[in-house]
């Protein structure tokens, strides 16, 4: 998939950007619940949205029981992520819809890439010790070569949550630069584990350090927290992305992940994304949901919108 903007060049660390800000937790779960009430989308027009919201996941597998035959099961689910009679009957057949990424640990990685050799789908990996990021920093630039070197065209990286708890910006700022460098010309998307680090002020803060060391995309969570994506943290990151491109001039995008399950979940992301900062935003370039069945969810709903009738979940597997 060819990004259409500059990449994210980031900024040397600039604390008056983030540190003063406040936030109003009330406000912001007010402003969430609404969007998603105030708006909604029926019919047709949900089924174009729910094809939209397809082509911007990262359909993901990080079980510690991968293979590489899961892994090119799912890589086939990528390329096909609806069934042909249902995208017949949307006046889709010739439309390539695909996914975003598919999106693996990195052994998975030359597994993934020779699965979709051809496909224009690019492979994202996690690195950097996902998804506690407390290996030593060597190791985690390390893990990012590795998987750059087998084919990864995106590279997920996690912060170290200690930096935003202590407010060690300078550390926090240093490391992810670091990982910016080590990827190259793979798109680096950070993980900001936002479950993990305890306030909304905290979440804008990691945000905007993470834009001004060179993220190309900031994301929720590894999915694997107990807390993943809520809309409130997303709505807070969004301001901040916001925020940092009319300071910087730059172009970031947002990846929400983890507990997102639904076709109900894509679309309510989908309002906040329009709603938040316009339909340029609603590419897979600039905006990413980070599932695995979901997709399941949403070709069932699809499947309803054409015939009418719901089919078991077990007519769309995914891998």
């Amino acid at each position: 998939m060819a990004h259409s903007h500059a990449r994210n060049t980031g900024t040397k660390l600039k604390p008056e950007w983030f540190e003063d800000i406040a936030v109003n937790r009330s406000a912001t779960e007010r402003r969430a619940a609404t969007l998603t009430t105030r708006r909604t989308v029926k019919k047709e027009y949900q089924a174009a949205w729910l094809v939209k919201a397809i082509t911007c996941i990262d359909l993901t597998t990080l079980a510690g029981d991968d293979t590489p035959g899961r892994v090119r099961r799912l890589c086939a689910k990528a390329k096909r992520p609806v069934r042909d009679d249902i995208l017949e009957a949307l006046g889709l057949a010739d439309e390539n819809i695909r996914v975003g990424a598919v999106c693996v640990y990195p052994t998975m990685v030359p597994h993934a890439v020779k699965a979709l050799h051809g496909s224009g789908i690019p492979v994202a990996s996690v690195a950097t010790g996902f998804p506690a990021g407390l290996t030593p920093l060597p190791q985690r630039l390390a893990e990012i070569h590795y998987a750059v070197g087998e084919g990864a065209a995106e590279i997920d990286i996690v912060i170290t949550r200690e930096h935003v708890l202590t407010q060690n910006w300078p550390a926090l700022h240093d490391e992810i630069a670091q990982m910016r460098e080590a990827s190259g010309e793979a798109h680096m998307k950070a993980i900001l584990a936002t479950g993990d680090l305890n306030t909304l002020r905290n979440v804008y803060r990691a945000s905007m350090v993470a834009m001004q060391a060179g993220a190309d995309f900031i994301k929720t969570s590894t999915g694997k927290e107990e807390v993943n994506a809520t809309l409130p943290v997303s709505l807070i990151m969004l301001r901040a992305l916001r925020d940092y491109g009319e300071l910087s001039g730059q172009t970031v995008g947002f990846k929400p992940a983890g507990g997102m399950k639904t076709a109900k979940d894509a679309l309510n992301w989908l309002i906040l994304m329009k709603e938040e900062l316009g339909l340029p935003w609603l590419q897979p370039d600039l905006f990413r949901l980070g599932a695995s069945s979901m997709l399941g969810d949403i070709e069932r709903q699809l499947e309803h919108y054409v015939t009418g009738r719901y089919a078991a979940s077990s007519r769309h597997a995914l891998a």
